[in-house]
């Protein structure tokens, strides 16, 4: 055992044997091990011959991590090893790694996770294969097999699933991977499921129901034609009939049949398929004497059965068919009724009993979670993961009875409301969380209109004041769940003042505990965001007591410890300005309200400003929290008033903004150096260039001026998507502007970064300051190609800019060929495109001197051919086919503005140095002057793909 070893057995100790200290050092010890290069061989390694399951886990929980945070920057060497490595376990391609396969059931899970994590960066892009690759290995056995539903779970579970929330990135990709799949391999997979279930069916009830509980996940948007046919429903049907089998293999296959009845289609599909199945064939099951979570399944197939019967009656129109609905419908309501009588309310109340219990906090760390220390933050984290399972399971109670669960939650609620004192915190926490979960799975109308008892349940938590409140557990969760049904009081309004109390009590932003305070203030900005036209009549109101909340902001207190990260107060202000921001507002008295906003904000930064440079550090870091929270806050305040309010309708609103802006500019002057100072700013310039639109031009020269003045390289990138923003509103209208700051920006890049670009991100010799580097050049290639694509290069041919021309042209040129990042290099291409549509625009026209001969000679040979004859242009990459599209749309329009100059020198000079035969160059002349965009780029990748074969080599940029 090595020193790694010994450091996660003892981090991962639950003996209690071994003090805290040791604990701490051992983590931060495998901390630091993560960093190194080389930790994902380590992992590896530590996976194929360690026995210990706690030194597994962490290598796989070690790999998932990093692969998910570092992927972008790994070498394609070490993700090729990774790859092969963690596909090599799963697969058990060496028999010397069943240690991980034949080890707990986390492992395997966490081993699933990290294959999904690769799989969401390379299928089908560059690991096409995996899912075909992994068919030849499920002959090895059941312990593959098992290993193959875990990795399909995992990647409903991870990626596919909407049961989880989704950025729209996870989307994008859940969307990616299931239109490959749908391609390439479902087919295959469904028949391995129809194959495996057969063969093991008598053997392996537990590998069975496996198999058939990850096919549940996947019918609903696959072919259903894959399931539905005359093997696999005859199947699924003998399972749940026919022999000796397990209740849970039964129960699985009952599961798959709900999931083909749910399916999305057409009602006359829908009609077809309900036929078809003959579920009459499964009733005689709810009287026999069977288990009771086997009949809990079978009443949920058949009242899915009669939810999608029900539902084409209503979506068909013609007579015939609604007969046949209803004639479905008739042929299992007697069987759900008789469920529901005999087996599904008692067992659902039980059910919801349990649920209850279980989710409640233990009261011996009532204290604990109240202030959050370490055995709170732990306890916390423990409950919100052990929820998690029975949520989904009570949202599944509300969706069959959602009555049931409604009546057993209000009676929760009033049996914890009884109660006189604060001992019960557990139980109303309890019955409170059911409330908030259960809401996830209620439909917007439903809780819009407060369909069965929901009206009652909301009104019933609205006025109500638990004597527990001023526990931090209760206090949260009551807001959150007032937020979630907000919804009924759209059509509700009456019990509007009820909603605002909640908030602006001692229950939400005037509670004690400061982490409620804040998310309070977070929630009402939902709410008002929501609310916010039905809100206007109650502003005096709601103005009137948040006066206090809002004063702490202009408190001259250096000192006081609340400031450190208090932004979350910001949200107060961005509730009231969606409040006062409308039109709704009288224009007098959205001036008084605004003005009594801002004039002490500003003048409490003015007062900060006085002097400021005399003061000792401690007191210098005071005034600038102090300073920055005040900049958020006016931030936020401004988000609720429009461009066209402040500018057009009333413009007496602008001039307030403009007022400020002066201000908050003269925090620069004496703190220039100062990054969250200057990231504050330069936010709040952000929102003013979207708030008081072109008439915030005179602002932007002192603006600018101040942000240059001592900027450090990582902070030019924060100034490059200031000027992107301008130049993307404005257009030509920045001109003058780009000019005058043009060589300031390009004087300070250039010294920082070199012409022959910087090193590659998967070198080992990566630091924070080249990862800065890095950042730094990616977004002055977007900001050359914003100016560009807005009609802005006649700013590089300027007096006071010309100079820079060059560098940045042989800049250009360098990435465009050489750029590992392949987006880098389509936008400098597309840059070269308008550069040559712009200067060039008429046919031998010399707008630019040696710009013509720069393209023909440099641009043209080196980037059009000799890049993409190297062979790490890889043509089956999305990305690098993208940019070789531009690349043959370069060629084109350089044609058409050089003509035979252009077409002579790429192929007797080009063509000649790559050894192009004579009949092949004949070829790229006539598809280039035919004007077949689509010939053209097809015939010059082949031409390219035969040249690199002749070659058995590559040329390099010259």
């Amino acid at each position: 055992m090595d020193d790694l070893e010994r450091a996660i057995l003892v981090m991962f100790d639950e003996s209690g044997a071994l003090d805290d200290d040791l604990k701490k050092q051992a983590k931060v010890y495998c901390n630091d091990i993560k960093e190194k290069p080389l930790i994902c061989r380590l992992c590896i390694e530590k996976l194929c011959f360690s026995n210990l399951v706690q030194v597994q886990f962490w290598c796989l929980q070690t790999l998932h991590e990093v692969i998910r945070t570092r992927y972008l920057t790994m070498t394609p060497d070490e993700r090729h090893m990774i790859r092969g490595s963690v596909f090599s376990i799963v697969c058990l391609e060496d028999k010397n790694l069943t240690r991980v396969l034949e080890g707990p059931a986390f492992i395997k899970n966490k081993l699933a996770q990290v294959l999904i994590t690769l799989i969401y960066f390379e299928y089908p892009l560059v690991w096409s294969s995996v899912f075909v690759d992994f068919f030849p290995h499920l002959s090895k056995g059941n312990v593959v097999i098992d290993m193959f539903c875990r990795v399909l779970n995992a990647l409903d579970d991870e990626l596919i699933s909407l049961d989880y929330p989704r950025t729209p990135e996870e989307l994008a990709v859940a969307g990616r991977v299931k239109d490959a799949m749908r391609q390439q391999c479902v087919p295959q997979i469904v028949r391995a499921w129809y194959d495996i279930v057969s063969m093991y069916r008598n053997s392996d009830h537990e590998l069975c129901t496996s198999v058939l509980d990850s096919m549940r996940r996947y019918i609903s948007w696959i072919d259903i034609g894959l399931i539905v046919n005359d093997a696999f429903i005859p199947l699924l049907f003998d399972l749940i009939l026919v022999g000796p089998l397990s209740d849970q293999l039964r129960g699985a296959s009952v599961r798959c049949l709900l999931a083909v009845v749910s399916k999305r289609m057409e009602p006359e599909s829908k009609l077809s398929l309900l036929q078809s199945l003959q579920i009459s064939r499964v009733l005689r099951l709810v009287t026999e004497d069977v288990d009771v979570e086997l009949v809990s399944d079978i009443a949920a197939l058949l009242s899915g059965y009669a939810v999608e019967a029900l539902d084409c009656f209503k979506r068909i129109n013609s007579e015939d068919a609604k007969g046949i609905s209803m004639e479905l419908l008739s042929e299992v309501l007697p069987s759900i009724f008789y469920v529901m009588k005999n087996f599904e309310l008692l067992h659902l109340g039980q059910i919801l009993e349990v649920i209850l219990v279980l989710i409640r906090y233990d009261p011996v760390h009532r204290t604990n979670l109240d202030v959050m220390d370490k055995i709170g933050k732990e306890e916390e984290d423990r409950m919100v993961e052990f929820r998690k399972d029975l949520f989904v399971l009570l949202r599944n109670v509300g969706r069959v009875a959602p009555d049931v669960t409604q009546l057993f939650i209000r009676n929760s609620l009033a049996s914890a409301v009884s109660r006189s004192s604060d001992s019960n915190v557990e139980e109303v926490e309890g019955a409170l969380s059911l409330l908030y979960a259960l809401g996830e799975s209620i439909s917007e109308e439903a809780i819009r209109t407060g369909s069965g008892l929901l009206s009652e349940l909301v009104l019933m938590l609205l006025s109500t004041k638990f004597p527990c409140h001023s526990n931090r557990l209760v206090a949260l969760v009551y807001l959150e769940t007032v937020t979630r049904y907000i919804k009924f009081i759209q059509d509700n309004t009456q019990y509007i003042p009820m909603v605002l109390a909640a908030f602006l009590d001692e229950r939400g932003i005037h509670h004690s505990n400061i982490n409620v305070s804040r998310r309070a203030s977070y929630l009402f900005m939902r709410v008002v965001k929501f609310l916010k036209m039905k809100l206007v009549p109650f502003i005096e109101t709601i103005l009137q007591s948040l006066q206090d909340t809002v004063a702490q902001f202009t408190i001259m207190n250096y000192t006081t410890e609340e400031l450190s990260g208090s932004e979350d107060g910001s949200h107060i202000f961005e509730a009231i300005g969606l409040l006062i921001g409308t039109e709704d507002v009288l224009p007098e008295k959205q001036s008084d309200y605004l003005s009594s906003l801002l004039s002490p904000l500003c003048q409490q930064v003015e007062a900060l400003l006085i002097n400021a440079k005399l003061l000792n550090a401690e007191e210098t870091n005071a005034k600038i929290a102090v300073i920055q929270q005040i900049i958020m806050a006016i931030n936020s305040l401004s988000k609720g008033f429009s461009e066209r309010l402040v500018t057009a309708s009333r413009p007496a609103i602008g001039i307030m903004f403009k007022q400020t802006l002066d201000v908050l500019l003269q925090v620069l002057v004496i703190f220039p150096k100062v990054e969250p100072l200057r990231n504050k700013v330069t936010s709040f310039i952000h929102r003013m260039v979207d708030t008081l639109g072109a008439s915030v031009f005179p602002y932007l020269p002192k603006a600018l001026e101040q942000l240059l003045e001592e900027i450090e390289p990582k902070q030019m990138v924060g100034f490059l998507l200031l000027l992107n923003q301008l130049i993307c509103k404005f257009n030509t209208l920045v001109r003058d502007i780009l000019e005058e700051i043009f060589p300031s920006i390009a004087e300070r890049i250039f010294s920082v970064i070199p012409r022959n670009g910087l090193p590659s991100s998967g070198s080992d010799a990566i630091t924070e300051e080249i990862r800065e580097l890095q950042e730094l050049q990616r977004t002055l290639y977007t900001f050359l190609h914003v100016i560009t694509t807005h009609d802005l290069s006649p700013v590089f041919l300027s007096p006071k800019c010309k100079a820079y021309l060059d560098p940045v042209m042989q800049l250009l040129l360098y990435s465009s060929c050489n750029h590992n990042d392949i987006l880098v290099r389509k936008a400098c291409v597309q840059i070269f495109i308008r550069l040559i549509k712009d200067w060039c625009a008429q046919p031998y026209e010399e707008k630019v001197p040696g710009f013509r001969s720069f393209v023909i000679e440099a641009f043209a040979t080196n980037c059009c051919l000799y890049s993409v004859l190297d062979r790490s242009f890889e043509f089956h990459d999305a990305n690098t086919f993208v940019l070789f599209g531009e690349i043959v749309l370069a060629q084109k329009v350089m044609y058409e503005k050089f003509g035979d100059d252009f077409l002579v020198n790429f192929v007797s000079k080009g063509f000649s140095s790559a050894h192009c035969p004579p009949d092949q160059a004949e070829q790229y002349r006539q598809k280039l002057q035919g004007g077949d965009f689509k010939a053209l780029k097809s015939f010059y990748q082949s031409l390219v793909e035969n040249l690199r074969v002749q070659q058995n080599g590559s040329l390099v940029f010259r």
